[in-house]
């Protein structure tokens, strides 16, 4: 029996970090055992707002494939391909855009929530939102429906794009004949992560994550001054763990001891600079099957290569089909 198609991408701006980790990669090393799996490292949406740093976005595109490959993305079982390597999703992209109304854009919830978001970081005007930022929706329905992908991972706060995507499929079908996959999502019972600082979401640009990349010196500056209870002053004052970051982590990476971490903690018997050390022992060694793996990919550039280009080649042979049949659906195939 075929496997369900599935595909999901990650922009290459940096290395992961665990809110990437739990928040979805964690899922994804499990769909590929189940599912036809791509894996899109999105260069080309990543120039939407690195578009003035392009040396950013191609150093992090193989530091990206070495955290995907290094957490347990199998290359036997998923497609790990680049963005920008495949025309045909721009092919498409263009397409596409004359379905959708720059209105119609500009109501995407998720497109409005991170253009206020780029304002309150780098204070900018609506009139620095560029043309790719704004129809990155577009693209991305072109990456999904140019490997047919029948499902989508995502968290709730992505389904409008997906639903975009959703609309943007029906209106083609209908204009031009049955051609398109409509995608449904896969949703992730896995929660936002939240930063060191507290910030409801951890992110590379909020200065409050932990990357998979860290070595140890860093995680130990970085969990040192992490947020605990600000109402435990004394180091045998009982403080509320649940508002205590370091806590909060203890819990995310399972560690064994937590039952004891949180009764200490309310008790007033546990110090924070000793809970902090506790976890960044038990960090440390959450991380090192991660930094193993990550040392050996890091000596042997050529595998990474090898995998990039393989994924690369067998997502473009599928990418080259649907252009096809887009195109034939259109009337635009003029000397086949």
């Amino acid at each position: 029996m075929q496997k369900q198609t599935i595909l999901t991408g990650i922009r290459p701006t940096g290395h992961l970090h665990l809110g990437h980790y739990f928040g979805a990669c964690q899922n994804w090393i499990k769909l590929q055992e189940k599912f036809d799996t791509y894996i899109e490292i999105a260069d080309v949406q990543a120039l939407t707002d690195n578009f003035n740093n392009p040396e950013k976005v191609r150093n992090s595109v193989k530091a990206l494939a070495i955290d995907l490959l290094s957490i347990g993305i199998d290359p036997n079982k998923a497609t790990l391909f680049i963005q920008s390597m495949i025309p045909e999703i721009a092919e498409l992209t263009v397409f596409y855009s004359n379905l959708v109304t720059i209105a119609r854009l500009e109501r995407n919830p998720t497109v409005k929530t991170e253009i206020k978001q780029k304002k309150e970081l780098f204070g900018e005007s609506g009139e620095s939102i560029t043309y790719g930022f704004l129809g990155y929706p577009v693209s991305q329905a072109a990456d999904i429906t140019a490997f047919k992908g029948k499902l989508v991972p995502v968290g709730e706060d992505q389904l409008p794009l997906l639903e975009q995507c959703r609309e943007i499929v029906h209106k083609f079908n209908n204009i031009y004949g049955k051609t398109l996959i409509e995608p449904e999502a896969y949703l992730s019972n896995s929660s936002r992560i939240k930063g060191l600082d507290g910030n409801e979401k951890m992110g590379k640009s909020l200065g409050n994550a932990i990357f998979l990349a860290d070595d140890e010196a860093t995680i130990k500056k970085k969990i040192m001054g992490a947020v605990t209870d600000p109402e435990k002053i004394k180091i045998d004052d009982p403080a509320n763990p649940d508002i205590c970051m370091v806590y909060y982590y203890h819990k995310l990476i399972g560690n064994d001891n937590i039952k004891t971490v949180c009764s200490e903690c309310k008790a007033g018997k546990r110090g924070c600079v000793a809970c902090k050390k506790e976890l960044i022992t038990k960090m440390i060694e959450f991380l090192k099957p991660i930094s193993e793996k990550r040392k050996y990919y890091e000596k042997h550039p050529e595998i990474v290569d090898q995998i990039l280009k393989d994924g690369t080649n067998k997502a473009r042979q599928v990418a080259s089909q649907t252009i096809k049949e887009v195109k034939q659906s259109m009337k635009i195939n003029y000397f086949n």
